[in-house]
């Protein structure tokens, strides 16, 4: 017997024994802890393929980045994924038993790399959904590919009344470790697209560096304060949590001031008409009672944009889409110049001025 641990969850308690290897007899009945993964992946490719693939010349491809074609770009997308697993599978084959900081650095290596392959390849926020799949596929590939068949083996051995070997059980812990710290870092990933600022970054592979950082530290506080560790062996992980969220907060500020910024001195008065033809070129089509886009059924955000009106109403919200975070055009897709964005950053500002 490796350890015990009561805990108390819905309204009941729990006594939960774990064992080395395995018990010396089979209970009657065995609980397979393997659906949640299955069906977390499944249903995230889902989304993946609706979102993403169905739709890659908008949210998917970034023709600044790579003139991708819609079927390149879902090529690369399955490749890279699968591509991942092999390389990180090649790792903890070599390097998880004995030596395990090892493998987590180089799987920490693989990670922030993807995330600069990514952002050479799709557009901001494709390629930060894409380091959060290419983790995921990892998490549940271990749970499919290792963590079970290795298990089955072990209740094979149990049922033959064979003693299992132990190292079937050392690998399927370190598969589930790497598993267990890394929950957090993907949690943030794919729930990315709804902050734009985590993606639209220069260096998105240094902000993957500090989420992988920060979850894994959050997550080594949490396993040893369960644990019941003494709390001076493993209270360091949380100022190194906290400085890692704080790189990664000043890595994802926007480039100028998220709110508008009031001008004392505007050099150059920006007419409405040349903004309202920046807007015309670039957002109404999408932000229309009918969106021209096919993509779209109706506005995004129920937000429309279509008279001078309507943009001074929603100055601040394209500011921080576009000017800011550069979100917006989705994909880019109308091939916005930065000029235009300082343009209409510039007549933004001047609003707060009048």
């Amino acid at each position: 017997l490796l350890g015990e641990s009561w805990l108390v969850h819905g309204g009941g308690f729990y006594d939960v024994e774990k064992y080395k290897v395995a018990p010396k007899t089979l209970p009657e009945k065995l609980i397979w802890y393997k659906w949640d993964a299955y069906l977390t992946w499944v249903t995230g490719f889902c989304l993946l393929t609706v979102q993403y693939y169905l739709n890659a010349s908008t949210y998917l491809i970034d023709s600044a980045k790579m003139d991708l074609s819609s079927g390149g770009a879902v090529l690369i997308s399955v490749v890279s994924l699968a591509a991942g697993w092999f390389i990180y599978d090649l790792i903890c084959k070599i390097f998880a038993i004995k030596r395990p900081i090892l493998t987590a650095f180089l799987v920490f290596v693989q990670i922030v790399l993807a995330a600069w392959l990514f952002s050479k390849v799709f557009s901001s926020r494709g390629a930060m959904i894409h380091v959060g799949a290419l983790v995921g596929t990892m998490m549940a590939a271990n749970v499919f590919a290792v963590i079970i068949p290795n298990q089955k083996k072990i209740v094979g051995a149990l049922l033959e009344g064979k003693e299992p070997e132990a190292l079937l059980g050392k690998i399927g812990k370190a598969r589930s470790t790497h598993n267990n710290y890394l929950t957090l870092p993907v949690l943030l990933m794919m729930v990315s697209n709804h902050y734009p600022m985590l993606a639209r970054h220069d260096r998105l592979w240094i902000v993957i560096a500090f989420i992988l950082v920060a979850g894994a530290c959050i997550r080594h506080f949490i396993n040893r304060h369960e644990a019941g560790d003494e709390f001076k062996s493993f209270v360091w992980a949380l100022p190194v949590a906290a400085v890692a969220l704080l790189s990664a907060m000043i890595a994802t500020a926007p480039k100028g001031k998220p709110k508008i910024a009031v001008s004392p001195d505007p050099v150059v008065e920006i007419l409405d008409t040349e903004v309202a033809a920046i807007v015309k070129t670039h957002c109404s089509s999408c932000h229309a009672p009918i969106p021209g886009e096919e993509e779209y059924f109706f506005a995004p955000k129920d937000i429309r944009l279509q008279t001078i009106e309507d943009i001074k109403k929603n100055r601040q919200l394209i500011y921080s889409q576009t000017v800011g975070s550069h979100a917006m055009p989705m994909g880019n897709v109308s091939n916005m110049t930065e000029a235009e964005r300082e343009r209409l950053g510039a007549w933004i500002k001047q609003q707060g001025a009048k």
